[in-house]
C-alpha cells in the first residue's frame, strides 16, 4: 500500500531504529538483510520496523527474485516534507507579524 497517513508517519518516525532505516534507504534501496547488517537489530526486527514504515506510507517494496527490496516512497516522503514546509511557513509568517508589530509600536 502506498497511501500516506500523516499521523502514522510522524508516529513511525518517532522510533530511532525506524529513523535509521529511513536514513539508510535515503542512500539507496536495500533488502532486509542489508539493512540488518547496518543496524544493531535482528532481521526480524528490521522487518517489523519496515512494516510500520510501509503501513505509514513512507516505504515501498518490490520483489527481486526471493528478496524484497525496500525504498523510500516518494509520495509519502513528499507529503511529510510538504507538511514540514507548511509548519515552517506558518512559523516564519507569525514571526514576521510579531516583528512588524514591534516595529510599529516603536515608531
Amino acid at each position: 500500500m502506498d497511501t500516506y497517513r500523516v499521523d502514522d508517519a510522524w508516529e513511525a518516525l518517532g522510533d530511532r531504529t525506524r529513523r535509521a532505516i529511513v536514513e539508510c534507504l535515503a542512500e539507496r534501496p536495500r533488502a532486509v538483510g542489508e539493512l540488518a547488517a547496518q543496524l544493531p537489530v535482528s532481521r526480524p526486527a528490521v522487518s517489523q520496523h519496515l512494516k510500520i514504515l510501509k503501513d505509514a506510507g513512507l516505504v515501498s517494496e518490490h520483489a527481486d527474485g526471493t528478496r524484497r527490496i525496500y525504498r523510500l516512497n516518494p509520495a509519502g516522503m513528499g507529503a511529510l516534507r510538504d507538511q514540514l514546509d507548511t509548519f515552517w511557513t506558518r512559523a516564519l509568517t507569525a514571526y514576521k507579524s510579531v516583528v512588524e508589530q514591534l516595529d510599529e509600536e516603536r515608531s
